[in-house]
């Protein structure tokens, strides 16, 4: 099965991206689900979160409190990469599984950060959803209601624009309307059916 790993900056359109793949019969792992899926209540990942970061991250109704662990790991490096420890594994796990019983012509796992991981020898082709920087500044204070010193925290964890694009096999750049990214993943879509058929 052809294994396509999706990814991009904060605020480029991947999840958009990832929604026409589906609609159009690719199946779509999302790692970002599944991390939220580690962490509910009774999970082991949970469980060693608490044990590394302490248990005040939990709420009353034992679930992560994700933005006080979000605050910790963008201001603690060493935290973040404990954090990595405990998830990482895991997820990649769980997209192979997940992948292993997927009945579509070709798979899109999208992570957000495939590179700065280190997965993609997971992947066949590297898809880089794309967009300039000042669009997607904007976009992300919009959608996330962001200041720019929380925006360059989120940058600054992320590869730059030139080192993704270089990994690429596939780009969309997404600077213009949904028709015009739902058109380019059309034609992604076409071209990875050719190649799983030859």
């Amino acid at each position: 099965m052809l294994k396509i790993g999706l990814t991009g900056g904060i605020g480029s359109g991947k999840s958009a991206a990832s929604a026409h793949f589906a609609t159009l019969g690719a199946a779509v792992i999302d790692t970002d689900l599944l991390s939220r899926e580690l962490v509910e209540p009774g999970q082991p990942a949970l469980r060693e979160i608490a044990a590394a970061f302490g248990t005040h991250l939990l709420g009353a109704d034992g679930r992560l409190d994700r933005a006080a662990l979000r605050e910790r790991i963008f201001s603690d490096p060493e935290a973040r990469k404990r954090l990595e420890q405990i998830l990482h594994p895991r997820i990649r796990a769980g997209m192979l599984e997940r992948a292993s019983a997927v009945d579509a012509p070709y798979v899109i796992f999208v992570i957000p950060l495939l590179l700065e991981t280190g997965q993609q020898s997971l992947v066949d082709r590297v898809l880089v959803i794309d967009v300039p920087e000042t669009l997607q500044r904007r976009r992300v204070a919009q959608r996330d209601s962001l200041d720019d010193a929380r925006i360059d925290a989120i940058l600054a964890t992320q590869v730059d624009r030139e080192t993704r694009l270089n990994a690429a096999d596939d780009v969309i750049c997404n600077d213009g309307s949904i028709a015009q990214l739902h058109a380019a993943v059309e034609h992604l879509h076409e071209k990875y059916l050719h190649q799983v058929e030859h």
